[in-house]
């Protein structure tokens, strides 16, 4: 069942890495890596001000947020031989931060990206307890729970190796994705008419992978 293999992630052993340690571990995995990787973003807001189409959104600038998503080389930022499925957790009407990420993965999707939305009513059954956690799932037995602070700021990644727990959370997410909705498709029809997102306040922090 879903809803036991992510329980068994906050029970799993791992190892916290700060995130500098976590980048680039992660991509040096990611540079060698093929097959597929899984994404599982749950949460409604995180704090990118290393991102300056984020941050012209949160100061209020809708169209230099999308002129800056513009100049974004996606293809870039995708594994080399891997193949990047996102899952994407959504509630509505989304947050100013939620809004601006479906546009950016609207257009990583077109990049080459496999980014799909599942609106959260169809995991509510799974959160009993807690929301769903934040995972990457690189292989059979290696996957990273993402960390984040109070704020949203990315803060580093548990590095978690059990190999049950890492295939159990490899078929939650997959099943969950074979339901959910191409990101592009969704951003078509629900995202694209919105107005421009309320601005926010900035705040200095790190950013998130």
């Amino acid at each position: 069942m879903p809803g036991e293999a992510f329980e068994h992630v906050r029970q799993a052993a791992g190892e916290v890495l700060p995130a500098a340690e976590y980048r680039t571990e992660l991509y040096d995995h990611l540079r060698r890596m093929e097959g597929v990787v899984w994404k599982l973003e749950r949460a409604q807001h995180f704090h990118e001000p290393d991102t300056p189409s984020w941050v012209a959104m949160m100061s209020g600038d809708w169209d230099r947020s999308l002129a800056l998503m513009d100049e974004m080389r996606f293809a870039d930022d995708l594994p080399p031989r891997a193949e990047l499925r996102r899952l994407r957790i959504v509630e509505m009407p989304p947050t100013p931060y939620l809004q601006w990420e479906i546009v950016l993965l609207a257009a990583r999707t077109r990049a080459g990206e496999r980014a799909r939305a599942l609106h959260a009513r169809s995991v509510r059954h799974l959160e009993s307890r807690a929301p769903l956690p934040e995972l990457l799932i690189l292989t059979r037995d290696l996957m990273y729970e993402i960390l984040y602070d109070e704020i949203g700021a990315h803060v580093g990644g548990r590095r978690i190796t059990d190999a049950p727990v890492v295939e159990g959370c490899a078929r939650a997410v997959a099943e969950l994705y074979a339901g959910a909705e191409d990101m592009v498709a969704f951003h078509d029809r629900e995202v694209a008419q919105l107005p421009p997102p309320a601005a926010g306040r900035i705040l200095s922090r790190p950013g998130h992978s």
